[in-house]
């Protein structure tokens, strides 16, 4: 089937909400700027222009057209589709553009404008974004906070307006932990539902592309111009497109979902738990019978550590070799722990992995969804590169922190994080929606039904007013 341009699809509601936020001037990053903390900009040269491509480089424009309709230009900041070839000092610098294909592709044909790159951390590893060539970005609810990341810079994005939708890849929780942290919409599809190419590990399902935007309706929207099987990502073979954007309406009356604040023992920041639990009564409002169950995830630290460490070698271990002295030291960690893995221990994680989706496939079967933290932390100051302790509990790596995200990574389950509140002192606080194997479009149901009812994404930053 033909699939939606987003150029034209948005109603006047949709309309509606980027009709406050103005235009943000296409200038270069200056030092000084709320949302960019780094060098200080210099004039560009051509070969720089993309380097430097930035969150402040974007603007989002709306005609209202004679049929009450609106024409959206959404320009699209991809995340992780350019290659990553180059290494500048201090950090990864978007090459050449040669490898762009498979969702940008699908995003030009669907009618997005390309802007460029928004901010991540060096390649994508850890949810605290910044590198040395751009600095850090900021929160733009609190901007001595981090953003998150690895989609740090796209989650920022949209939440001050600049675009109206972003796309990027979750391993291990770089769509939903700066969703949660900047109150917008991140969702981590089923593996293969939207395809992966160029791809160096085209069988691995730990490391999805998926959708961002401010609310749920928009997060439909983009995913299904991307969605949908390509012969070049095997993972997306056989599996139909399914359209999600014109069904977002459900009666879950009856539907049981299970609730838990701490994915059966994590260290959870208190205040996370706090606001979280004041919006169990709104799932029970919208018909669920809500218990409080979580799965047993055993192992699901030994799984994802084991796999992202293969895969960092895979991919990154060859610039290892030529620019060591260019890496930072948890990457250089990461692909150094996949060096170090023996054959026992691969197979001793996929023996695991098998146990876990099978516990999981029998804990779904009483409960179609799960609900828990997105993030087991608010956001922290953005001058540390990651958590170190929750409740008083050392945190050895650089990834413990994560584990509410990466631990559902594991299981291959559906997963957005949805705006569920604000702390007192305003910092957002997102909830994760697990849904059943390849149950995209109820993930997408029941968070559009609990954002109808809450409007948690209206609540915009200050900088955005």
């Amino acid at each position: 089937s033909e699939k939606p341009r987003l150029s034209f699809s948005a109603t006047a509601t949709a309309a509606e909400k980027y009709r406050h936020y103005p235009p943000v001037p296409r200038t270069p990053p200056m030092a000084g700027d709320p949302l960019f903390e780094g060098p200080t900009a210099m004039p560009l040269s051509k070969p720089q222009t993309r380097k430097h491509l930035h969150t402040r480089d974007i603007q989002c424009r709306g005609y209202e057209r004679e049929d009450g309709l609106w024409d959206i230009e959404a320009e699209i900041v991809d995340t992780k589709t350019y290659s990553f070839d180059n290494v500048d000092r201090g950090g990864v610098a978007a090459g050449d553009a040669d490898g762009v294909e498979g969702i940008v592709a699908r995003l030009r044909e669907a009618g997005a404008i390309m802007i460029g790159k928004t901010n991540t951390p060096e390649f994508g590893a850890g949810s605290q974004t910044f590198n040395e060539i751009f600095g850090a970005t900021l929160n733009p609810y609190d901007t001595t906070r981090t953003c998150g990341g690895s989609s740090g810079g796209a989650a920022v994005a949209l939440a001050s307006g600049m675009l109206p939708i972003a796309d990027g890849s979750d391993m291990g929780g770089s769509l939903r932990n700066p969703a949660s942290f900047c109150n917008v919409v991140g969702f981590r599809p089923s593996p293969g539902r939207v395809p992966r190419w160029p791809n160096p590990a085209p069988w691995f399902p730990f490391n999805v592309h998926g959708p961002m935007a401010r609310t749920v309706g928009d997060v439909a929207l983009l995913f299904d111009a991307v969605a949908g099987p390509d012969p070049r990502a095997p993972l997306s073979v056989g599996l139909p497109p399914q359209p999600v954007s014109s069904v977002l309406d459900r009666d879950f009356t009856g539907v049981r979902v299970a609730w838990t604040n701490d994915l059966g023992g994590l260290p959870v920041d208190a205040t996370v738990t706090t606001v979280l639990n004041r919006q169990r009564t709104t799932f029970e409002s919208l018909g669920c019978l809500v218990e409080e169950k979580s799965p047993d995830l055993t192992d699901a630290d030994d799984i994802f550590t084991t796999w992202r460490a293969w895969y960092f070698d895979l991919a990154f271990g060859t610039i290892l070799d030529r620019h060591r002295d260019l890496l930072k030291d948890t990457v250089i960690w990461n692909i150094e722990a996949g060096r170090a893995l023996s054959g026992q221990q691969i197979a001793g994680a996929e023996q695991k992995r098998a146990a876990l989706y099978h516990r999981v496939r029998r804990f779904q079967t009483h409960y179609e969804f799960l609900l828990l933290p997105v993030a087991q932390v608010l956001p922290f100051d953005v001058s540390q590169p990651y958590v170190t302790h929750i409740n008083g509990e050392t945190l050895p790596t650089y990834l413990d922190w994560m584990k509410s995200c990466y631990q559902i990574s594991v299981t291959g389950l559906p997963a957005i994080s949805i705006p569920a509140g604000f702390t007192t002192d305003g910092l957002p606080v997102g909830l994760q929606i697990v849904g059943r194997p390849y149950d995209d479009l109820g993930v997408i149901q029941l968070a559009h039904a609990f954002e109808q009812v809450t409007g948690f994404w209206k609540r915009h930053p200050d900088l955005a007013s």
